[in-house]
């Protein structure tokens, strides 16, 4: 056999940092009481059911690349010593269009000509892209603008409990860079699927199986939530069994953990699989109160916020876990640097 050439690599990256995070809310927000008076359930109904109190819809005029613009600005003005962006990744699944993908657009109104691709892993978007970007990042060397961003709010129906209750519009945004340190960045993942719930959560419409929007019944044109039991049931289950084999192939216990950031789904959600991980109630990071479900947007937006807080600091274990329709699932174990 005939060996290989020495070659060098242009690239000496130990690990991956987040140098920056930003996020963007629309201005608009939307209380619980207006939609539990649109839909007829009592006051309060909203609240126990979810954890959501309030949530933020888009202006007619803003478009996905619009808010996600926001959110990439501003993860890059908190950026420091970042270096060359390489690529970004726009996780997403309300794209500005079916064709072309939104990121190649959202990367020019940055100023940017670097790679530029959407990834379209529902809530659970923001985790993959996550795991893409680092391996890119020390192969590389070169820094990835995650952004993940949904407009939900033109995807819903308004007249059913299940969906218009839970989602939002949002974006949140992380630089993540190329860092000097051992044992930092993405330390342990974990991501499963199951197919054979594919039509649990879905838009039926304007795909290749049913493109002509005139021939589809009204409500297949939105977000359809078959079966909120069989849905909540599975989301414990994934997110757990994710978090837990994450956490083993990082050689982390529960107990080291910083932060758990979870998908915003749902409180009872993420609740039960803290509860089921054995972590420490006060160690969840939570936005959904305020801004309620904007699908793979929310861990980004999560994080985003508890940096503005000064909850973030050098050193620290974080935990990300996410589900979300397909089913799809995923979980990392990242920790913070500084340099």
């Amino acid at each position: 056999m005939q060996d290989f050439p020495d070659m060098k690599c242009s690239a000496n990256v130990r690990s991956t940092r987040i140098a920056g995070l930003g996020h963007y809310v629309p201005e608009r927000r939307i209380e619980n009481s207006v939609l539990e008076q649109d839909l007829g359930l009592s006051n309060g109904w909203i609240a126990r059911r979810t954890g959501i109190k309030a949530r933020r819809w888009a202006g007619p005029d803003q478009a996905l690349t619009d808010i996600a613009l926001e959110a990439a600005s501003s993860a890059l003005a908190r950026a420091q010593d970042a270096g060359e962006v390489g690529l970004v990744l726009l996780a997403t699944s309300t794209p500005d269009h079916l064709l072309p993908p939104s990121a190649p657009l959202l990367a020019h109104r940055l100023g940017l000509t670097c790679g530029a691709i959407d990834l379209t892993g529902a809530c659970s978007g923001f985790v993959y892209a996550l795991l893409f970007a680092d391996g890119f990042v020390r192969t590389t060397g070169q820094s990835v603008l995650i952004v993940a961003a949904n407009i939900l709010s033109r995807r819903i129906n308004r007249a059913d409990t299940t969906s218009a209750v839970l989602f939002a519009d949002a974006a949140g945004a992380m630089l993540l860079a190329p860092s000097s340190r051992e044992g930092a960045g993405l330390l342990g993942s974990s991501v499963m699927s199951d197919g054979s719930l594919y039509d649990m959560i879905a838009i039926k419409a304007g795909g290749t199986r049913n493109p002509d929007l005139s021939m589809v019944e009204p409500e297949d044109r939105v977000i359809r939530i078959k079966d909120g039991k069989v849905v909540f049931e599975k989301a414990v289950k994934t997110m757990t069994l994710c978090s837990a084999q994450a956490l083993e192939r990082a050689g982390i216990q529960a107990s080291q953990i910083d932060h758990f950031i979870p998908h915003q789904a749902n409180a009872r959600i993420f609740d039960l699989v803290a509860e089921n991980l054995k972590l420490d109630p006060s160690r969840t990071l939570r936005s959904i109160e305020e801004f309620g479900n904007s699908s793979a947007a929310t861990i980004p937006l999560t994080l985003s916020l508890a940096a503005q807080d000064g909850k973030l600091a050098d050193g620290q274990f974080l935990l990300m876990s996410a589900v979300g329709a397909g089913f799809t699932g995923g979980a990392a174990v990242f920790r913070t640097s500084d340099q």
